[in-house]
């Protein structure tokens, strides 16, 4: 029995938001200018600390995106280079994918590099590179030869450019303009340099190589797909099906193998990394030690339990050596947080092992020298590490497990300090030479903020202060703006479960209101948080329809250690949805919430949980609203099903549970789908599999399927018709 009547609540220090009392339209929601206001993106200190670089949309397109340039010494703020003087022309499927995956949205410029001397950018566009020297500012077109480039980087040094082209890595010397093809049999199934479907969508790993310190030579990945599944995926456009040939990687069948090496740049001469007899294995992560003559790899068993560090001398023929080897029963999360110290033989690891995520110090040979952070709460990543006065800097929710913030801790280990103070989200950004950051900050209470702060965090400088006053886009509406209430229920494990709740505008505590269960539920995200999303838009407008909007996250969402994600582990969407129900029940205890007319509504894995919910607790939810959901396990990738579910082989039953198709005959109303007919990720079939169980059971149920769209659902015209339907469909199901 769950322990739902016995809330604890929150007590929060935001405070009520004021501005005019104009009522949200659907219309007004993703229309620009955004009403979130300014809120650059691709923030970027230049490595001497210097200047602060962004990119900023337009007011007349918030789509369409400049780089933005702001003096440190002065604050002085100009533009820097107008998306109009580059290239603009349509960008290659190669590109479309990588940036999907990379979750960048938008036109103009979307990406930059600062060179390590802070004299120059890259940036691409269109396939074509462009060279910016700040000394004389002038902006000069690459010449790159034919074709369109991919994943360009500037060499550590500034001397060289490195991209990909038809799946091989060229350099391009800046001094001499020789252009080198690295590689030569790029081409089918083969690929160099670039990283596979799952390490880009799953491993949050968007390249295959990495230039070594001194410029001497770059380490690639070489995959061979030709092992993995092709299919023939069809995109339905409005004027047409695109039919795609992709080689997806189902769970249970072959990924691609991958091979390890090391391209010297003077004579293009390979040498092989000895990666391991086993070639059923994924390669996470590749970094080079300071000293350009060894070489780190991650190495993770196809069924993710296990983890290993390993380095490989260059000078040498000898086996690289596991360094660290990290295990679970379950899954070992993958980090970005491994930085080789340049003073010690040392290095920084983040790791999971006793049980949340925390920093350790090992020498080069894996003895474990200090474990930096400890305690019932996770480190989120390290943000930068200051050799020279002896810090680590990094985020995490030591603080509050709904907000994050910015703390420090001696490298040799000692007392934690806390940086940030705002309650809300701190992300910051760190000049590479320079102890000086900037902290992208945003709450429930105030759209992101950038500004400028020292070491200690003493505020320096406001790069973009976006303060809600009479001439901000949001402020007509920000009078009638709803903070949740925060707290926390039991699991049937006896876990917490944290929720916010938001009360609609207009609140009479005397009346009965319906509730619109917002979830995802999935690993790796966490929505009861102390942050400002476009996503919470809906909900405001919501609110001020005379609904209660509720959040909770289950068990096995992030953050929270390894016994709670881990509660997953081989059957998806069992404890998850009990969970929900748990939620479901605490607000049946409320007065005011009318507990037979309660809606849940999630996207992707969101989806999936609004589907499961409906179809197993029909009791507690009235209708839901699924958006490209995962309706059938088998149909998604290795590396993210395995890891939850683990081989369709051994857990065969797992698969079976963990799918939604087998609790279609548990439905009985109230289901609206939609779904991206162009989607890459969920596949389509996931919903149409769904729609054909549905009628062939004789149910009656809405669906919306968007000609084009992909997975995020983007574009003004889409999103307002998808946020006009579901409020229909909300009026509907629980107001009549």
């Amino acid at each position: 029995m769950l322990l739902s009547q016995s809330a604890i609540a929150a007590k929060s220090d935001l405070q009520q938001p004021t501005g005019g009392t104009t009522p949200l339209t659907i219309e007004r929601l993703y229309a620009s200018p955004a009403l979130a206001g300014s809120s650059p993106r691709g923030l970027k200190l230049s490595p001497d600390g210097q200047r602060v670089t962004y990119l900023a949309g337009r007011s007349e397109d918030q789509h369409l995106y400049d780089l933005w340039q702001m003096n440190v010494a002065t604050g002085e703020q100009a533009i820097l280079l107008n998306a109009d003087q580059l290239k603009s022309d349509e960008l290659s499927d190669e590109e479309k994918a990588r940036r999907e995956r990379q979750r960048i949205y938008g036109q103009g410029i979307m990406e930059y590099f600062w060179s390590d001397d802070s004299q120059a950018l890259l940036i691409p566009a269109s396939g074509a590179l462009y060279y910016y020297a700040v000394a004389t500012q002038k902006v000069e077109l690459l010449p790159t030869g034919e074709g369109f480039t991919t994943d360009a980087k500037l060499s550590p040094k500034g001397n060289f450019v490195s991209f990909v082209r038809e799946q091989n890595l060229y350099v391009l010397n800046l001094k001499t303009k020789t252009l080198t093809a690295l590689t030569h049999d790029g081409g089918g199934a083969i690929k160099n340099g670039m990283a596979e479907f799952v390490a880009q969508e799953e491993m949050d790993r968007m390249t295959g190589y990495w230039w070594a310190p001194d410029e001497s030579s770059i380490a690639f990945t070489r995959i061979d797909e030709s092992g993995v599944e092709q299919v023939t995926r069809n995109e339905i456009y409005a004027d047409g099906i695109k039919l795609t040939e992709q080689r997806y990687p189902y769970a249970g069948k072959n990924n691609v193998t991958i091979e390890l090496g090391v391209v010297n740049i003077s004579d293009q001469a390979v040498k092989w990394v000895d990666i391991g007899q086993e070639k059923d294995i994924y390669l996470p992560r590749v970094k080079w030690l300071p000293d350009s003559k060894q070489l780190s790899f991650q190495w993770q068993s196809r069924d993710q339990q296990t983890l290993d560090l390993r380095i490989a001398d260059l000078r040498s023929n000898d086996s690289p050596q596991i360094v660290i080897k990290e295990q679970s029963q379950a899954w070992v999360n993958l980090n970005n947080d491994l930085y080789f110290l340049k003073k010690q033989p040392q290095l920084i690891w983040a790791s999971e092992r006793d049980g949340f995520n925390h920093l350790y110090l090992f020498d080069l040979q894996g003895r474990l020298i200090k474990q930096l952070t400890k305690g019932d709460w996770a480190v989120d990543e390290v943000a930068y590490i200051d050799e020279k006065a002896g810090w680590v800097y990094f985020t995490g929710r030591k603080a509050s497990i709904i907000e994050k913030h910015l703390f420090r801790v001696p490298i040799k280990g000692g007392k934690i300090e806390q940086i940030s103070q705002r309650s809300g989200m701190h992300a910051p950004v760190f000049a590479d030479n320079q102890a000086i950051y900037l902290d992208y900050f945003n709450s429930l209470a105030q759209p992101p903020q950038i500004s400028l702060h020292s070491s200690e965090g003493k505020h320096l400088a406001w790069v973009e202060q976006n303060k809600v006053d009479k001439t901000h886009p949001l402020h007509p509406f920000f009078g009638l703006w709803q903070l949740p209430e925060f707290g926390q229920i039991k699991a049937e494990d006896g876990q917490a479960l944290q929720y916010r709740l938001f009360k609609p505008t207009a609140f009479d505590a005397t009346k009965k209101y319906p509730v619109v269960v917002r979830v995802y539920g999935g690993p790796h995200a966490q929505l009861v948080v102390n942050s400002w999303s476009e996503h919470d838009y809906f909900t405001q407008y919501l609110l001020q329809q005379g609904f209660v909007v509720f959040q909770l996250d289950n068990r096995g969402s992030a953050h929270r250690g390894t016994k709670f994600e881990h509660v997953i582990y081989k059957r998806l969407g069992e404890a998850e949805v009990n969970d929900q129900k748990a939620g479901v029940d605490y607000l049946r205890s409320l007065d005011y919430v009318d507990g037979d007319n309660i809606a849940i509504y999630g996207h992707s894995y969101g989806g999936y949980m609004a589907l499961m919910s409906l179809f197993k607790a029909p009791t507690h939810f009235k209708a839901a609203i699924s958006g490209a959901p995962v309706s059938d396990w088998s149909l998604y990738d290795t590396h993210y099903t395995e890891r939850y579910l683990s081989h369709p082989e051994s857990n065969a039953k797992g698969y079976e549970a963990s799918s939604v198709l087998p609790y279609v005959k548990g439905y009985q109303s109230g289901l609206l789908m939609y779904h991206g007919m162009a989607d890459d990720n969920v596949l389509f079939e996931n919903s149409t599999r769904v729609y054909k169980a549905l009628q062939d059971e004789g149910k009656l149920f809405q669906m919306i399927d968007y000609p084009g769209s992909k997975h995020s659902m983007r574009g003004e015209k889409v999103r307002t018709h998808l946020y006009r339907s579901l409020a229909d469909f909300l009026e509907r199901q629980l107001k009549h």
